[in-house]
């Protein structure tokens, strides 16, 4: 079967009852393929090599104190230290987990008390916050510096790595066993404290198993681009376990604002992001075309106009045109296959989205220019595994059905239940908070609402404490809501509905930082900045044009009647969204509660 590695003794390491034996397998059978690099390959480290160092660098950290079972907090950009730290953990027998790169001194305290780390390995960046972090923090012994001047109190990693050249590294490896805790995921913390989702060897394996019957990666040296943050799931199975299993090579991008020059570079196999990122590649390739002559610019049009109503059949289960069908096969041979190479996405297996729902439009839009887009859904208490659509049967609109060996279910107020050995072994310190999340018969509450259609796909609704129920009592899906409205105009970065016990729907918008200034300076408009063109009555015009495109696609009681366009951007893990880029509703009512107020008045 392709997707596989095989070793010594026809050993797979997709066969690992460990993700640390899986690494032992694949070092041994792909020695001298490269594991992880920079773009530049500044830094290149083939597997064999990662196994040496990760093996000197757990018998270091053996000398230091680490013990089987003890946890250590990691601070790294994406770097291919990361790697090497988090497997040098691993080795040791211990639990290695990561904190987002813009926590607060408060914030890294808060973890790493919750999680009992007794040691921290941190890029030099990230030194002041954890030392500062560390001052309440009696147990945490160690700071280690990964790279650069250690400060007074820190050890340079290159002194732990090799410290202890008698340790024994595949005994200890040998030691971990498949329900050992592999690493903590703490949640993002939209609704109170972050919770440290628990999550085993057993857990992450049995979603690799998973996905090989989804996806047939090459059996060796499949390109993937490390460039999400490592502390949430997404990025730990996406960009670094799989890769461990599959023989992968991963590309660290160190600046995630710089991933869409990273795919023309790297050309990955396999590709997984967010729906800003696709939006921001569409609104990219239109822009550009828009640029085109006229006339070639209504060429590129229709042949785009032939291609979405080809998806449009295909996906409403109707017979293609032979006339269509020819159409369309000559565009993709002198436009599409150009403009897939263009973006970097020529020769990927497979090309993921999740973690919020995408707009339909964009999907569509991918499909039409040869980019099988496809949705998948699954949270941290899932190990990031729950429900994908398959390359060949992508139904738009929806996440996909069941990932095989992983049952899904609606409760009877429409929440989406799961039960596998993807769900995590428990929520760290929290008996309780687990108890009350999966229950006896071993389904995991997952807090989201959904509906399965006929062919058991899953479409999710919204977050079930999200639901925005108006005055009048109807409830409605604010993150829909929000997607239409951003699909709808790449003037608009971010989109926040607001309407709950409200008697319509208003709405909080943000410019899209990249779009907006480069839209105002072709309409003459001398300062570009955000806060300036908030203001701008031809950006609120336009802004408005969105906003009347999406209402039409949305029921009357869901559409947005005012709107306020706030000064600025949003950054990621900054007082409006998460790390991942979620809204962080509650927060957001309360910080601009004077705006809310206003269009309501």
């Amino acid at each position: 079967m392709e997707g596989t590695t095989v070793t010594r003794a026809g050993e797979r390491a997709i066969d690992a009852a460990t993700m640390i034996e899986a690494f032992h397998r694949t070092a041994r059978a792909h020695p001298d393929s490269v594991a992880v690099r920079t773009r530049d390959d500044e830094v290149s480290i083939t597997w064999g090599e990662l196994r040496e160092r990760a093996d000197a660098l757990a018998g270091g950290l053996a000398k230091l104190g680490l013990q089987r079972g003890d946890t250590v907090a990691l601070m790294f950009g994406n770097s291919p230290e990361f790697h090497l730290s988090d497997l040098a953990v691993m080795t040791r027998g211990a639990t290695p987990f990561s904190i987002y790169q813009t926590y607060t001194p408060e914030q890294i305290r808060y973890l790493i008390s919750d999680a009992g780390a007794r040691m921290a390995i941190v890029q030099p960046q990230f030194v002041a916050n954890v030392l500062e972090a560390q001052k309440d923090l009696p147990d945490l012994r160690h700071l280690i510096v990964a790279g650069g001047e250690a400060p007074e109190g820190t050890i340079p990693l290159s002194e732990v790595e090799g410290a202890d050249p008698d340790f024994d590294a595949e005994a200890a490896a040998r030691a971990v066993q498949p329900d050992d805790v592999l690493t903590l995921i703490y949640t993002s913390g939209t609704t109170g404290p972050p919770k440290g989702v628990q999550l085993s060897h057993r857990n992450i394996m049995s979603v690799v198993a998973s996905l090989e019957e989804i996806i047939q990666l090459p059996d060796s040296g499949a390109r993937v681009i490390s460039w999400l943050p490592s502390a949430h799931v997404a990025e730990r199975n996406a960009h670094h376990y799989i890769p461990i299993v599959f023989a992968g090579t991963i590309t660290c991008c160190q600046n995630p604002r710089e991933i869409l020059e990273y795919l023309p570079a790297v050309r990955p196999h396999w590709f997984f992001a967010v729906p800003r990122i696709w939006e921001k590649l569409k609104a990219g390739l239109e822009t550009m075309l828009a640029a085109q002559p006229e006339e070639q610019r209504r060429k590129v049009e229709s042949a785009l106009e032939a291609a979405r109503e080809k998806v449009r059949l295909e996906q409403a289960g109707e017979p293609v045109p032979e006339e269509l069908a020819a159409r369309v096969a000559a565009a993709d041979e002198e436009m599409f296959r150009a403009l897939r190479a263009h973006l970097g996405l020529d020769e990927v297996v497979a090309v993921n989205v999740g973690a919020a729902p995408t707009p339909p439009e964009v999907l569509e839009f991918f499909h039409a220019i040869g980019i099988e887009l496809a949705e998948i859904w699954g949270m941290s208490e899932t190990t990031g595994a729950g429900t994908a659509n398959r390359p060949g049967a992508v139904k738009i609109g929806t996440v996909g059905p069941a990932a095989p060996g992983i049952e899904v279910k609606l409760a009877e107020d429409g929440e989406v239940l799961v039960r596998g050995d993807c769900n995590m072994v428990g929520y760290r310190n929290q008996p309780a908070r687990t108890a009350e999340t999966i229950d006896a018969e071993g389904w995991l509450h997952t807090g989201d609402v959904g509906e399965i259609d006929h062919d058991g796909y899953l479409r999710i609704v919204d977050r079930k404490k999200e639901l925005i129920i108006n005055a009048a009592g109807k409830n409605m899906s604010p993150t829909n809501i929000e997607a239409a409205v951003k699909s709808a105009s790449p003037l608009i970065g971010q989109a926040c509905a607001i309407g709950d016990r409200r008697p319509y729907n208003t709405a909080l918008i943000v410019l899209d930082a990249d779009f907006a200034p480069a839209w105002a300076a072709q309409q003459g408009i001398p300062d570009t900045s955000l806060e300036a063109l908030a203001t701008r009555d031809e950006v609120r015009a336009a802004v408005q044009e969105g906003v009347d495109a999406a209402n039409r696609k949305l029921a009357r009681v869901e559409q947005i009647k005012k709107f306020t366009i706030i000064a600025g951007d949003w950054q990621p893990d900054g007082d409006e969204l998460t790390p991942t880029m979620k809204l962080k509703r509650k927060p957001i009512a309360e910080k601009y509660a004077p705006e809310i107020e206003a269009m309501y008045s």
